[in-house]
């Protein structure tokens, strides 16, 4: 019951991504959302999640994280509803942006309260391996959910399913959810507003750019005000003696290089989603439930990938999960960037497979390296930095992807250039595990993810 508990927010925000995809042919004809304002409508969300990850979790050790985490679910739960009134496609990314803030908040504190629910290691990493693969199961199911809600109650009721959910998990919370002592941290606003503000001015370049030109003075704005913000940001995290992430984990590599991996995945997981979405709805006509159908084995891929690779890092570490899973996707995504307007959906849909079920054996190593160096001491810092890039780079994807549809007309194009860039990010990702997760870098983080 702890673990359904903890893992209700995860679950109402993987339902929520996956959902939205299938239900944006119906948002654009209900609202009249052009191509850009469909990737506010999933960026929007993400935007908010990802800039306020790390002020989640500071907000948790000060507050403590079961207050956060309740008070996270309250605010998603708020967000969902205005979702669904919308009235505009202005009002719907706003009141995606609310949501966002909310996962910002329970997203941190689910990790702490797992984290001090149980003392004994073992007992811990079977913990977190029985919750990951909740969250995966959601996942799954996520598009399916999606596809026959839209079919049969319209786009608002994929939104309307978070009520219900968002309530249990407050309650249960209460009840269920262990309560520890709040920790002195300092919470610095000006730090925090200044990573929002460069990664919001970021976001408004890549989707924006192709609409009004990105040698626009709103664009050539925004970019200058994006590098600004970061380089004053950098600079202040240097000068202070309490900096947003504790400068302990600055200085693992292993911690860098799993975080990084974090974001690179979600890079091209999310921007797969979104090309693939409207790919089977623009050029095969797909609806809501056709779209979620094939989406649903992609997400399956993951879960599956996610079960097989906590035995794997039990025997042999995280090492070997991680370049395998990044290897094995990278290869995916170059195959995948042979197709066409012409080629076969079942062919996108085993590609999707396939490359979803690499990326998803390299997640549970991934993760488990990040909390296993960060400790429990810096549970949640650590929890929320891993969060925090994954969301970063599931809003670059999507405003990338959406600038390559913008930009290219053709199909065929728009799919090599996307599937190019996801190969390249994999790579990359694959080259920094490869440098700096040693082989020895087993230990706690190993123990993590034991199943």
């Amino acid at each position: 019951m702890l673990l359904f508990t903890l893992a209700i927010g995860f679950v109402m925000a993987m339902i929520d991504v996956t959902a939205v995809n299938t239900a944006l042919s119906a948002i654009s004809a209900d609202l009249g959302v052009p191509l850009e304002g469909l990737v506010w409508v999933v960026d929007g969300y993400t935007l908010t999640f990802a800039a306020l990850l790390l002020a989640g979790g500071a907000l948790a050790d000060r507050h403590g994280p079961r207050r956060i985490y309740q008070a996270g679910l309250g605010t998603f739960v708020i967000g969902s509803v205005l979702c669904a009134l919308a009235p505009s496609g202005a009002a719907l990314i706003a009141a995606r942006l609310l949501q966002g803030s909310g996962a910002a908040l329970f997203m941190p504190s689910s990790l702490a309260l797992l984290t001090h629910a149980e003392e004994d290691e073992k007992r811990r990493a079977r913990m977190f391996g029985t919750w990951a693969a909740i969250v995966s199961a959601a996942a799954t199911v996520g598009p399916l959910a999606g596809g026959l809600l839209v079919e049969a109650f319209g786009w608002r009721s994929i939104f309307w399913l978070n009520l219900p959910l968002g309530l249990l998990g407050i309650a249960l919370a209460q009840v269920k959810a262990p309560a520890p002592p709040p920790r002195k941290r300092e919470l610095r606003l000006a730090s925090h507003g200044l990573g929002a503000g460069a990664l919001a001015a970021l976001a408004f370049v890549l989707i924006e750019g192709p609409v009004l030109g990105w040698l626009s003075v709103p664009v050539i704005s925004a970019s200058i005000a994006s590098v600004a913000m970061a380089l004053l940001l950098a600079w202040d995290e240097r000068a202070t003696a309490q900096p947003i992430l504790p400068r302990a984990l600055y200085g693992i590599a292993p911690f860098r290089a799993a975080v990084m991996t974090g974001m690179l995945i979600n890079f091209g997981t999310f921007a797969h989603m979104f090309v693939v979405s409207l790919w089977m709805q623009d050029v095969h006509g797909s609806g809501a439930l056709g779209t979620g159908l094939a989406i649903l084995p992609m997400t399956a891929g993951a879960g599956i990938g996610n079960v097989l690779s906590g035995r794997a890092v039990a025997r042999h570490g995280t090492r070997m999960p991680l370049l395998l899973g990044m290897g094995s996707g990278a290869v995916a995504a170059l195959l995948l960037a042979q197709a066409s307007a012409g080629t076969p959906p079942w062919l996108l849909i085993v590609g999707g497979t396939l490359m979803f079920a690499a990326v998803g054996y390299a997640i549970p190593a991934m993760t488990a390296t990040v909390m296993g160096t960060g400790g429990k001491g810096n549970a949640s810092a650590a929890g929320a930095a891993l969060n925090a890039s994954r969301q970063v780079g599931a809003l670059l994807g999507v405003a990338v992807a959406g600038s390559i549809l913008h930009a290219v007309p053709a199909w065929g194009a728009r799919l090599a250039i996307v599937y190019g860039t996801i190969a390249a990010a994999y790579a990359l990702a694959w080259f920094a595990i490869h440098r700096h997760v040693q082989p020895a870098a087993t230990g706690v983080a190993a123990a993590v993810m034991a199943d």
